[in-house]
């Protein structure tokens, strides 16, 4: 035992440690600006009036700018949760905003208690919130969890991630799942025999790093803590909740899926500058958040009232702790970074896209090698999509492939160049060449995501319809790019609109599953989920949002038709590769030339596999409301079958391996808004 760290604590690790051999805790909280600090520790019973109460004092209780102190079991009987009092200057126009009496969550707390009292307007407001504040859970004593043989998965060519909201999945009663575990991490696991059956092998968890429950944001992307699990998401209370989250982590592995997290970095619950006082506002306001020059107001670059202060290295290293948490402790397989430019900010909110210390540093990690890295590379004032994005291994969510694609299904003129581009893999955006040598899966394809709308609202709604939201139908995006089939909505539908419908359904699900890149889709897109016009659900946490399970039953042939393109593209790994096509494409028209003109919606491509031991593909295109004859322009046409043709009713529209039928002429007649697509041995 070191006897000096046994009487005043040590500076690290972060947070609440329990040392085993001395029945202890070891707390330590970074606070630059701070004069005082005092740990409180409280029974259940109690959230109150602390058991126990510890000023730490300079110098004994301070390393640098890092508060500590160690405190025996024996002197705080009874204690389960914990929380910190912060003393210093209240001098906004100097970025402080410390309050004295304010009740403080540590933010590398792996728990996240929240009394029956608990108010998010008591935070806002000055003075104490002792009884109605979020308190960390002291950590347990106990064994380890036990992870038998967990692996990871690794996909390649295969790679299909699912995005989805762990509540919204199972939370509705036609989900299967059993009444005690729906809308939870236990229940997402009742359900990994449906994402096997779906083919998919990635889930992409929204996020579920705790965020207040009193904000009123369904989707989560408001974070009280970067380390512990939501805990609504739970069918357990207390520390049971690490454990049901490490057992759907394993049970998914053993499914042979990967485990991604939608994780939050970029900016906190907390808001603007009358948000409420949980955590980081009160510890170091100056530290943890990005300011105005005037250091009274709060930089506002993602649009939700503050932002992380990535530039500072104390902050930068709780980040990477928390990273290193969800892979070393829960084992998780990667992250998908919301709003990730914001990491190029650097202390004075500049943007610095030459060598950005966070992205340098996570990428560099041995932590983080072979753990899938996946950039949302904007925000409100940056766009950096593809080689601006300084992670140059990372992978990116490709909004040009969304955006090119729905302008180019829908019937927009001038679209032919630009989707050739993003089925090539967007090299225009991904350089291929020495200098940059980029990664055809960097880009990871998709057409719909959470926000926005579903793929069958995609098809359904000319306009968005948030009224139920409460901002007057003004909140959401209004550049949709899409097209109801000539009918809005669902009320009175004729049976020839829905038709269209599940056709135009069929061509974004091919276009997605035929191009190079990474395929991502969201829940419940593959049986036709619908938001009912609403394309910005954030705050929708009722059957708006959670899954409809009985349009599974109803929609059935839509799903068969994403099962077997799933199928499909992880039996051909010539679509997805590690490099772009090159020399083994070749691309053309209804004819042997593509027509680019601004009136074509049209084209085909020729895609040869050997070089990936696979067989070639014929693909035919056809975005125009009428039908196209196209001349096969390679081979024999007895030797091409018939694999996929979406004006075909199911389950003629893609066929079981081993019944393609034959060819036996050259020409093809593509239905219009159709696509077809041919196999040759």
């Amino acid at each position: 035992m070191n006897r000096w760290q046994a009487a005043e604590g040590a500076p690290n690790p972060f947070g609440a440690t329990w040392i085993e051999s001395e029945q202890a805790y070891n707390f330590a909280i970074y606070s630059k600006h701070a004069s005082g600090v005092v740990l409180l520790l409280y029974a259940e019973q109690d959230v109150v009036n602390p058991v126990y109460s510890y000023r730490m004092v300079y110098p004994a209780n301070k390393t640098g700018r890092i508060w500590h102190c160690r405190v025996p079991a024996s002197v705080a009987p009874g204690a389960r949760l914990y929380a910190y009092m912060i003393e210093g200057p209240f001098e906004p126009s100097a970025g402080h905003r410390f309050d004295p009496k304010k009740v403080l969550l540590d933010p590398y707390a792996r728990i996240v208690f929240f009394p029956k009292d608990f108010s998010r307007d008591a935070a806002s407001r000055a003075g104490s919130n002792a009884g109605r504040a979020p308190l960390g859970v002291l950590p347990a004593s106990g064994g380890a969890f036990d992870w038998g043989t967990d692996r990871r998965s690794e996909h390649t060519h295969d790679t299909v991630i699912y995005e989805l909201h762990v509540k919204g999945f199972t939370n509705s009663p036609g989900s299967g799942v059993s009444s005690e575990t729906r809308g939870s991490y236990a229940g997402l696991i009742e359900k990994i025999s449906y994402l096997n059956r779906l083919g998919v092998t990635v889930v992409e968890l929204m996020p579920v790093e705790q965020y207040d429950p009193m904000e009123g944001n369904y989707w989560g992307y408001m974070p009280l803590s970067f380390f512990a699990p939501h805990g609504g998401y739970s069918s357990t209370d207390g520390l049971g909740l690490l454990d049901e989250f490490k057992s759907m982590v394993k049970a998914l592995h053993e499914a042979g899926i990967e485990v991604i997290l939608d994780v939050v970095y970029n900016h906190t619950t907390e808001s603007g500058e009358n948000g409420p006082t949980y955590s980081f506002r009160g510890i170091d306001n100056s530290t943890y958040y990005l300011l105005e020059a005037d250091r009274s107001r709060y930089r506002n670059d993602c649009g939700t009232g503050n932002v992380v202060h990535c530039g500072n290295r104390y902050v930068r290293t709780m980040i990477l702790d928390s990273m290193r948490f969800w892979v070393r402790e829960m084992h998780v397989d990667g992250f998908r970074f919301d709003l990730a430019s914001i990491f190029t900010r650097d202390e004075e909110g500049r943007i610095n896209l030459n060598d950005p210390p966070i992205i340098s540093e996570i990428t560099a990690d041995p932590d983080f090698a072979g753990i899938r890295l996946i950039a949302e590379a904007w925000d409100l004032a940056s766009y950096q999509l593809g080689r601006s994005f300084p992670g140059f291994s990372w992978l990116q969510w490709n909004g040009k492939f969304r955006d090119d694609v729905r302008s180019f299904i829908r019937g927009d003129e001038g679209k032919v160049s630009a989707v050739i581009s993003r089925l090539y893999g967007s090299d225009d955006l991904f350089p291929d060449h020495v200098t940059n040598a980029y990664h055809a899966y960097q880009s990871v394809n998709f057409v719909t995501c959470h926000d926005g709308f579903t793929l069958y609202d995609l098809v359904s709604y000319n306009s968005k319809h948030n009224e139920a939201n409460g901002h007057n139908n003004c909140d959401g995006t209004d550049n949709n790019i899409s097209w109801n089939c000539g009918w809005e909505g669902d009320d009175g539908v004729p049976a020839e609109v829905i038709a269209l419908r599940k056709r135009q359904i069929k061509n974004y699900c091919c276009l997605l599953f035929l191009s190079n890149g990474t395929p991502m889709f969201t829940a419940g897109d593959e049986f036709m989920r619908t938001q009912r016009g609403n394309n910005n659900a954030y705050n929708q946490d009722n059957e708006t949002s959670w899954i409809d399970w009985r349009l599974l039953e109803k929609n059935n042939d839509v799903f068969r038709f994403f099962q077997c393109m799933i199928a499909f593209r992880k039996a051909h790994p010539s679509l997805c590769r590690s490099r772009f096509w090159r020399e083994d494409v070749c691309w053309y028209g209804s004819g042997p030339q593509v027509d680019q003109s601004p009136r074509s919606h049209s084209l085909a491509l020729y895609l040869r596999g050997e070089s990936q031991n696979d067989k070639d593909l014929y693909i035919m295109i056809n975005a125009a409301p009428q039908e196209i004859t196209f001349r096969i322009q390679h081979g024999n046409a007895a030797a091409w079958k018939r694999v996929v043709d979406t004006s075909l009713p199911s389950p003629e529209d893609i066929v079981e391996p081993g019944s393609e039928p034959h060819l036996s002429e050259p020409d093809y007649l593509v239905k219009g808004r159709s696509i077809a697509v041919l196999m040759r041995d």
